[in-house]
């Protein structure tokens, strides 16, 4: 028997991904009801989903009309919610695009922040890097992934900046969108990906900080262009 908090979750990631996916089209009201019915699951679980859900920009409460399904731009799109959710629909390359373009803003900023700092944090960009090139060697992807999400943590978390470290949530959750089995993209470039990230960590170790930034767009915008030409 589910939990109450697996029966919470099980109706949020229904609803969300179906909003996402536009199977429930803008416009579209959710009635609890209807929920409680479809699900078997009571009020209170209904009304704590579509309050997530309305956190999250997906619905709004109308009166006198219902909790009413918004359209994309009113969504939290930096959300590992909603990540997940465009991740696992037709707007997977989508997102990726536009979120790598986010990335190129900052993760070049963070890398050379991190290098300033220098210290611990810069070994675990550089340690992460290297558990990712050793992954690479043994085609593990598994570790591979673990490890890039490490890699960039560390290296936003590793600028000082409270923002960027924050943003280090949303770029896991858009790392982690790519591991399904229809689309496992990682392991067509991995070698050459682990190599782009040992370059940022030795320079962000080395204190060299315009060539971690440097090293970190190239990184990113390679990303984003294999990404572009994957999606055609």
């Amino acid at each position: 028997m589910p939990t109450p908090g697996g029966l919470h979750a099980h109706v949020l990631d229904t609803l969300g991904q179906r909003i996402v996916d536009g199977t429930l089209a803008p416009g579209t009201v959710l009635r609890p009801d209807d929920v409680v019915d479809e699900f078997g699951v009571s009020r209170s679980v209904v009304r704590e989903a579509l309050r997530v859900l309305q956190s999250l920009g997906l619905v709004e409460p109308r009166q006198r009309v219902g909790t009413q399904v918004q359209p994309s731009t009113r969504w939290e799109l930096l959300a590992p919610s909603v990540i997940r959710w465009r991740g696992g629909s037709g707007a997977y390359f989508t997102q990726q695009r536009e979120l790598l373009e986010l990335r190129l803003g900052i993760e070049p900023v963070a890398a050379w922040l991190t290098a300033d700092h220098g210290g611990a944090a810069a070994d675990a960009v550089l340690a992460a890097a290297e558990d990712m090139v050793a992954a690479a060697a043994a085609g593990d992807g598994r570790a591979y992934l673990d490890a890039d999400v490490r890699f960039h943590r560390a290296l936003l978390t590793g600028s000082g900046n409270t923002v960027f470290a924050h943003f280090a949530g949303t770029v896991e959750a858009l790392l982690r969108t790519r591991t399904s089995e229809s689309r496992d993209t990682i392991t067509g470039w991995t070698a050459e990906a682990a190599a782009r990230h040992a370059a940022v960590g030795r320079a962000v170790v080395g204190r060299e900080a315009r060539v971690a930034s440097d090293a970190a767009a190239d990184l990113v915008r390679t990303t984003r262009d294999e990404f572009v030409a994957e999606a055609g």
